[in-house]
């Protein structure tokens, strides 16, 4: 079951057990004759069976609304804590399986994505802006990323890849053909539409570049259609590594660290830890 239907039914039990509460206090007081924090005593130890005995209904109106508490009050009384108890259950395996993805993509982003995007990034001609807006900083918060995430959307506009551009990118993607063929294999990644809507886009391009095989005497039509593979892949792929790179400095800085001094829009990118 889905966070979102957990939460749904968890709001449907808590709704049914504060109208019990308000309509059980209400009834206690006018039947009974309580003052409100008895009756609400009264309501709350009634509905949830255990039934002190200190105070007890008199009237046999107010015998058959404790009845009436006690079969409705109890299954309401259960319902809020199983679903409770399932909320935080679901939230923890849910945890458990993102953190199982995002070594997944760290993968991918150690053996080809980061090289790709770096191989995009020299073929853009709007480099040095996105080496100012892009380019992560060891000081960035939520807010800078979601920032730069609305500038992506639009990379890669004027980006026109030459032929020698094209069979380098082919060369590094035949290289981890089989790398990439694991990782859609992987089930793991399905719980992840955005990841592998963008491995699918690379996987794409990579089966064009392939079949072409020689670059050097392409029509023009045909390299304006590898062109558009290539800025379909570009924005999906920083995207994704802005995503990566907000996961790692909220949860491994460690890695967030070497990740910074090899990223893929630094001018000056070196794995080396200067002053």
């Amino acid at each position: 079951m889905s966070m979102h239907a957990d939460r749904l039914r968890f709001a449907v039990f808590a709704t049914v057990l504060l109208v019990l509460v308000v309509a059980g206090c209400i009834g206690f007081m006018l039947l009974e004759g309580l003052n409100a924090v008895d009756a609400l005593y009264f309501t709350i130890v009634t509905m949830s069976t255990v039934g002190y005995g200190d105070i007890h209904p008199i009237s046999q109106a107010g015998k058959l609304l404790a009845v009436v508490m006690i079969l409705a009050g109890g299954g309401a009384f259960i319902g809020v804590g199983a679903s409770a108890a399932e909320m935080i259950l679901t939230r923890h395996e849910r945890k458990s399986r993102m953190d199982k993805l995002n070594m997944v993509i760290g993968v991918f982003f150690s053996e080809i994505g980061s090289e790709l995007l770096a191989r995009l990034e020299a073929m853009d001609p709007d480099r040095e802006g996105l080496e100012r807006d892009i380019a992560v900083d060891g000081s960035w918060s939520v807010r800078d990323f979601r920032k730069a995430r609305g500038r992506v959307e639009g990379l890669g506009r004027g980006l026109k890849p030459s032929c020698d551009d094209l069979a380098v990118l082919n060369d590094l993607l035949t290289a981890k053909r089989d790398f990439m063929l694991q990782l859609l294999e992987n089930p793991t990644l399905l719980e992840h539409e955005s990841f592998t809507e963008m491995l699918r886009a690379v996987f794409h391009l990579a089966e064009e570049l392939t079949l072409r095989g020689d670059f050097t005497c392409l029509p023009e039509s045909d390299c304006a259609h590898l062109a558009g593979d290539v800025r379909r892949v570009y924005p999906l792929l920083a995207a994704r590594w802005l995503d990566y790179m907000l996961h790692l400095k909220t949860s491994y800085p460690y890695l967030f660290s070497l990740a910074l001094r090899t990223s893929p829009f630094a001018r000056d990118r070196s794995v080396v830890v200067l002053d």
